[in-house]
């Protein structure tokens, strides 16, 4: 191999270690089977959700995970392999790929790594399965209303008590 074609692979491996680095959640996926239109449809809805999705040799996933310091994450580099990478939002390659893999049977979660963790298909799809950043803040804005709106209903109980007396 040419001196040339060494320091290209060099440089892609440093590429994709920086995307490693860089994202709050990496999915990695078996893309065997799909057509041509779905994984088009799949990486449209990736874009539009501000994730990237790149096919990458596995020899190069496998180095750029070591130089990221995730280990035990090049098992799942074997066969057809495709990686979603998000920067912004956790939640969204696994809630867009397991919505995806429901009709598009052929499509494979292997696993990939969330907030720096390497994790398996099971944690990536139970990932998928919970709200994304919004509904969680709604939510924890709900639990932190409850006691306030409760003091207020007891304050105005009282009220209308002592109003009733008077």
């Amino acid at each position: 191999m040419s001196e040339a074609t060494i320091a290209k692979k060099a440089q892609l491996v440093n590429e994709v270690t920086e995307k490693f680095t860089a994202a709050s959640s990496v999915v990695v996926v078996d893309y065997r089977g799909l057509t041509v239109e779905e994984v088009t449809n799949l990486r449209k809805q990736l874009r539009d959700a501000n994730v990237e999705m790149k096919v990458i040799k596995n020899s190069i996933l496998r180095r750029a995970a070591e130089q990221a310091g995730l280990e035990g994450l090049d098992t799942v580099f074997t066969g057809p392999t495709a990686v979603a990478f998000s920067n912004e939002d956790t939640v969204a390659p696994a809630k867009i790929i397991d919505e995806f893999t429901k009709e598009a049977k052929a499509l494979e979660i292997k696993g990939g790594v969330i907030e720096g963790k390497v994790s398996d298909a099971n944690e990536i799809i139970a990932l998928a399965k919970l709200p994304n950043r919004e509904g969680l803040l709604s939510m924890l804005l709900s639990v932190l209303q409850a006691p306030v709106r409760n003091v207020a209903y007891a304050v105005n109980a009282v009220v209308e008590s002592k109003e009733e007396v008077a």
